[in-house]
C-alpha cells in the first residue's frame, strides 16, 4: 500500500509501485494541469516538486514525474500545479508570467510555474541562486524564453524580501503558495508514523530494482507499470554520504543534488557546484543517483566519468547482504556489460578526498550546455610533490565502448615531472588508447580533438602559471 499526499489530499492506493507518478496524477487522479510531453525526463511539462520530511521541516525538490515510479512518492509530499493555485487569484509566480506575457501556447506553462515555485521555496536555503538555474530541464516550445526569464527576474526581487526563519508562512503571506503548506510537516509525521515504509513481498523482491528511473523508465515505463516493482529509494542505508579522515563514501542512492550541496565536498572540490551544472538538468540531479548512473553503462556517463578519475572503489551487496570490493575501473567490461550479478547491487562508492597538492577537474563538451548527453567528457586527479607526478588517474567519455580509465596514460605519467614536454607525451599515449566512433554526437575525428583538447584543459585549468595552451600545443 502506498501513501502520500497529494496536493493537500491524502492518498492510500494499491496501484503498483511501477506505474509513473504522471499517469497517476493525470489518469487515476484526473489532474491534467502536469502535462505529458516527451516521457523522457528532457521537457519539463510533467514537472511537479516532491517535498521530504526532514525533522520538522519538509524539503521540496522538482522531479520530471514522467519518469518517476509511483512508489517513490511514499511518505511524501506531492505538488501538483493545481497545488499550488489560489482559491481565487493568481499566485505569485503565475502572475509573473502572465504580467510578462510569458505563456506562450501554455503547454509549457505549468511545468514552469512548478519549478519556479519550488525555487522560491527553496531561495535562501539551496545552492540554486536564480530561477534560470531551477528552470534548467523546462523547455518552452514557443521560443518564449526572454519573457520567462524577465518572470523569473520578478519572481527573484520578490524573493529578496523573504523571511528565511518563517519561509512558509511568509511565501503564504505573499501569495506563492497556498495556506494549507503549514500543516504539512505534521501531517507527514502522522503518515510516518502510521507506516513508515512500503512492505513488499519476496516475488517483488526479485523483481526489477529501481532506484529513481532516470534511464529504465525512459525506455521501459511501460512494462515496469504492469507490475510492483522492488524501490531501493526506500533503503536508507543507501543515501548516505559519510566522511571518515580522508575516506568519502556515498551510498548508491546519493543523487547529484546531494553530492553538490554537501558542504565537506564543496570544501574538497572547490568547483563542485561548476561542474555537477553540467550534468543533465535541475529536476533530473533532484532524481538521478550515482548507482543508476554507473549501471546505465554508458560510455558517456557523467559521474562515470567523474568517479573513475577519483580513483574509487565500488562495493556490491547480494540479497543475502554479502558484500565484495572492486576498483571501479574494472566494473564497466564492455559496452553495457558490467561486473554485477543478478542477486547484487550496488550499495555505496568510496575515494579518498584530495588533499594539498591533489588537483581534480572535470571537463564536458556537448551541443547544449544543460540537459544534454556529452560528445566527449573527460576528468582527472594529479597529485604532485616538488613537480613530479605521484598519481595520475585520468579518464575520458565517449571514446570507447565503456567509461575509459586511462591505463596506459596514467601509467605513463607517473614519477614524470610536470611540464609541457610530459604534458605532450601523454597526449600522444592518450589518444593511442582511445577509439572514438562516429554517431550522432560527432564524427570519430571530432570526438578525437574533443579528447585531445579536454586532455589539455585540465592542464591549463589546474595549473594556469605553468601552462598557456598556444604554447603547450606549439611545444
Amino acid at each position: 500500500m502506498i501513501e502520500f499526499i497529494l496536493n493537500n489530499q491524502n492518498i492510500k492506493t494499491s496501484t503498483n509501485t511501477g506505474v509513473t507518478l504522471l499517469d497517476f496524477i493525470r489518469d487515476y487522479q484526473q489532474l491534467k494541469g502536469t502535462k505529458i510531453g516527451c516521457r523522457e525526463g528532457d521537457c519539463g511539462a510533467c514537472t511537479i516538486l516532491v517535498g521530504t520530511l526532514n525533522g520538522d521541516v519538509v524539503n521540496y525538490q522538482s522531479i520530471t514525474s514522467c519518469i518517476s515510479p509511483l512508489g517513490n512518492a511514499h511518505g511524501k509530499h506531492i505538488v501538483t500545479i493545481e497545488g499550488i493555485n489560489l482559491s481565487k487569484d493568481l499566485n505569485t509566480v503565475q502572475k509573473a508570467m502572465t504580467d510578462n506575457y510569458a505563456t506562450q501556447c501554455g503547454f509549457c506553462t505549468p511545468g514552469f510555474v512548478v519549478s519556479m515555485t519550488g525555487f522560491a521555496i527553496n531561495s535562501g536555503t539551496s545552492d540554486n541562486t536564480t530561477c534560470n538555474d531551477a528552470i534548467s530541464g523546462n523547455i518552452c516550445r514557443c521560443t518564449g524564453y526572454k519573457s520567462i526569464e524577465k518572470a523569473g527576474l520578478d519572481v527573484e526581487k520578490i524573493l529578496l524580501q523573504k523571511d528565511d526563519e518563517n519561509q512558509i508562512s511568509w511565501l503564504v503571506k505573499e501569495g506563492f503558495i497556498p495556506n494549507y503548506f503549514g500543516a504539512i510537516p505534521q501531517r507527514l509525521k502522522s503518515l510516518h508514523e502510521e507506516n513508515q515504509r512500503i512492505v513488499l513481498d519476496e516475488k517483488v523482491l526479485r523483481r526489477a530494482k529501481v532506484a529513481s528511473g532516470t534511464d529504465l523508465y525512459v525506455h521501459h515505463a511501460d512494462s515496469m507499470a504492469e507490475d510492483d516493482v522492488h524501490l531501493l529509494v526506500h533503503e536508507d542505508d543507501l543515501h548516505d554520504i559519510t566522511i571518515a579522515g580522508n575516506m568519502c563514501t556515498l551510498g548508491a542512492n546519493t543523487t547529484v543534488t546531494q553530492i553538490a550541496e554537501h558542504p565537506q565536498l564543496q570544501n574538497a572540490f572547490p568547483r563542485l557546484k561548476q561542474f555537477l551544472k553540467l550534468v543533465s538538468s535541475e529536476q533530473i540531479r533532484n532524481m538521478g543517483t550515482i548507482g543508476g548512473n554507473f549501471v546505465n553503462a554508458s560510455p558517456i556517463g557523467d559521474m562515470s566519468i567523474f568517479f573513475l578519475a577519483l580513483n574509487s572503489t565500488l562495493t556490491i551487496m547480494n540479497d543475502d547482504g554479502k558484500e565484495r570490493q572492486i576498483p571501479f575501473q574494472a566494473f564497466h567490461q564492455s559496452y553495457k556489460t558490467y561486473d554485477l550479478q543478478k542477486d547484487e547491487i550496488l550499495k555505496s562508492i568510496s575515494f579518498t578526498i584530495p588533499q594539498s597538492n591533489d588537483f581534480f577537474n572535470f571537463e564536458k563538451v556537448s551541443k547544449r550546455t544543460h540537459l544534454d548527453i556529452a560528445s566527449v567528457n573527460a576528468a582527472g586527479r594529479i597529485k604532485l610533490e616538488n613537480d613530479t607526478i605521484t598519481q595520475a588517474h585520468f579518464s575520458v567519455g565517449g571514446v570507447a565502448a565503456v567509461p575509459k580509465y586511462l591505463f596506459k596514460t596514467n601509467e605513463y605519467l607517473l614519477g614524470k615531472t610536470l611540464d609541457s614536454k610530459t604534458v605532450r607525451e601523454a597526449l600522444e599515449v592518450m589518444q593511442s588508447e582511445i577509439t572514438p566512433i562516429s554517431d550522432v554526437r560527432g564524427t570519430s575525428e571530432y570526438k578525437l580533438l574533443l579528447a585531445r583538447q579536454l586532455f589539455l584543459a585540465h592542464f591549463i585549468e589546474l595549473f594556469p602559471n605553468k601552462f598557456e595552451l598556444n604554447k603547450l600545443i606549439a611545444g
